[in-house]
């Protein structure tokens, strides 16, 4: 099982990007599923989760700006970035956890997606 996050790129303040990431292969349940970020020197943090029923958590400086979606049906959680700050710039994470089998719980990440917001 991987995932395959596409959608990351270079954008002026203000502008918008649209992050996805799809599970690939075989999974018997996702759970939640989100995105996170990271600054080189700083830890890593949360921008946004969701579960399967839908209730989302955004960190504050994400809300009213992003929002997250996902798909089922395909496994797949999509990030929409609207009013794009530079502090924003970052390398996201995909992240998704659930059950590959039964018995058998997973906590996956992304390779990661570089957004680059200029001012």
């Amino acid at each position: 099982v991987q995932l395959q996050a596409s959608g990351g790129g270079s954008v002026q303040a203000g502008g918008s990007l649209r992050l996805s990431c799809a599970v690939s292969g075989s999974i018997f349940r996702v759970n939640s599923m989100g995105w996170y970020r990271q600054v080189p020197g700083k830890q890593r943090e949360l921008v946004a989760t969701i579960t399967s029923g839908g209730n989302t958590n955004y960190a504050d400086s994400a809300k009213g700006r992003f929002t997250i979606s996902r798909d089922n049906t395909k496994n797949i959680v999509v990030l929409q970035m609207n009013s794009l700050k530079p502090d924003d710039t970052a390398v996201y994470y995909c992240n998704v956890q659930g059950w590959i089998t039964r018995t058998s719980y997973m906590d996956l990440w992304g390779k990661g997606t570089l957004v680059t917001v200029s001012s």
